[in-house]
């Protein structure tokens, strides 16, 4: 079915499986020990989708459930996010090496990076999500007995309301520099709903903060890739539909848009990424869904 503005889900359904799935990707990644997520297999365990369960433990092999050379596929998304995870966490420990102590993570789902980045002592890590999707996480995390490496402040509030405000409520301060995260999120954003967030982050951003996001170019042939995917996926046992989970409409280009508000962007493309990690390359050419995309760091310099 179709998104709308006003839509709901949870972690096992519409655009909320897809945190399931990424932290079944991490799981994976993890287990074929190309990243260190440990807690990503138990929250995928305790969401309670067996086909991302049986993929983050290895029960599932990759010729059973993704067809020969597709662009998309669960081990396409494994590696993806094996190498997005090692480029975020990078992100983050530029950031407070150079003295940044707010961390806001937007849309931050089933990420685990408050219990097992080691944080330096003062950091304070803001997580904005549906007040569900927050509860869950923390009550799974901490039955395991973690305790988290940072000061964390939930903010439990859906994006589409006045979550700026509740930021602020929750002890941000807008006077001092902060690291963002936009990670797999703005793709399922409406192309005004991107650059209101954009907007928002730029006007409770003081200057020298950072941003780091993932730019999805061409969010149409990006759904028909996943949705070619999922039938695969449902036929060994996915009961979700991952179907038109974008909304439609010409977006602007999130690196351009940032420099016009006074960012400073560094663009790095997908298959640049997968490469430098060591990961298959996305097939390229004009009709090739995913190798436009590209990930974007920025540092905000305010006019003075």
């Amino acid at each position: 079915m179709a998104r709308s503005d006003n839509d709901t889900w949870n972690l096992a359904t519409s655009v909320g499986a897809t945190a399931t799935m990424v932290a079944a990707g991490r799981a994976r990644a993890t287990k074929d020990r190309l990243i260190d997520d440990r807690f990503a297999e138990p929250l995928v365990r305790a969401v309670g989708v067996d086909f991302f369960t049986r993929w983050a433990n290895g029960e599932i092999n990759t010729d059973d459930v993704d067809e020969p050379g597709a662009p998309w596929g669960m081990q396409r998304m494994t590696d993806l996010l094996a190498a997005r995870t090692r480029y975020i966490d990078s992100f983050f420990a530029r950031a407070w090496q150079g003295g940044i102590g707010q961390i806001v993570i937007l849309a931050s789902g089933l990420d685990a990076r408050g219990y097992r980045l080691p944080w330096p002592a003062g950091t304070t890590l803001f997580e904005i999500d549906q007040p569900d999707v927050i509860e869950f996480k923390t009550a799974t995390i901490e039955a395991l007995g973690a305790r988290p490496t940072a000061e964390i402040r939930a903010v439990a509030i859906d994006l589409r309301h006045d979550w700026p405000s509740a930021l602020r409520r929750a002890g941000f301060d807008t006077g001092k520099p902060a690291a963002w995260a936009a990670e797999g999120l703005l793709g399922f954003l409406p192309p005004d709903a991107q650059d209101r967030l954009l907007d928002n982050i730029t006007a409770l951003s003081a200057d020298g903060s950072q941003l780091v996001a993932e730019v999805f170019t061409n969010t149409g042939s990006n759904q028909n890739a996943l949705n070619s995917a999922s039938q695969r996926w449902r036929d060994h046992g996915l009961d979700i539909a991952l179907d038109d989970l974008g909304f439609p409409g010409e977006r602007t280009d999130v690196a351009s848009y940032l420099h016009d508000l006074g960012w400073h962007p560094v663009c790095t493309p997908l298959n640049q990424l997968l490469a430098d990690n060591g990961l298959p390359q996305q097939p390229d050419g004009a009709d090739a869904p995913f190798a436009k995309n590209y990930y974007c760091s920025a540092v905000l310099r305010k006019a003075r």
